[in-house]
């Protein structure tokens, strides 16, 4: 018996606006986005078609267009306001997205900064 279902898709790679700097959102930057889906098991195919499945571009779709969306100050929103649209327009019970900027402004040498948030569905 199936228990689980879940959708990952990760890494998807595009170029946005976004810092806490008018400096930084200046310049687009390279962001990497990991998206996890939780899908309730009542949604998983039951032939061998596309239609009957989540589609995958439609969650990419989803991950740049919030992106493009506006130039954000804090990865944090833009996390968010993808996770609230990932939740309203997928079957998916629980949500998680992790977005990964690798140009940080710090003091300090600092490889890469990585918000993650998850949700779930009312």
């Amino acid at each position: 018996m199936i228990r689980e279902y879940t959708l990952r898709l990760h890494a998807v790679r595009f170029r946005a606006n976004i810092g806490a700097s008018a400096a930084e959102r200046s310049i687009p930057q390279d962001l990497v986005v990991d998206v996890d889906l939780e899908l309730p098991v009542a949604a998983l195919a039951k032939r061998d078609t596309k239609r009957e499945v989540v589609d995958y571009d439609l969650v990419v779709r989803l991950v740049v267009e919030v992106g493009l969306a506006e130039p954000y100050r804090l990865i944090e929103i833009y996390v968010q306001r993808l996770l609230e649209r990932l939740l309203a327009e997928t079957p998916a019970l629980r949500v998680r997205v992790a977005a990964t900027k690798s140009r940080v402004p710090s003091t300090y040498s600092t490889d890469k900064a990585i918000v993650e948030l998850v949700g779930t569905r009312d």
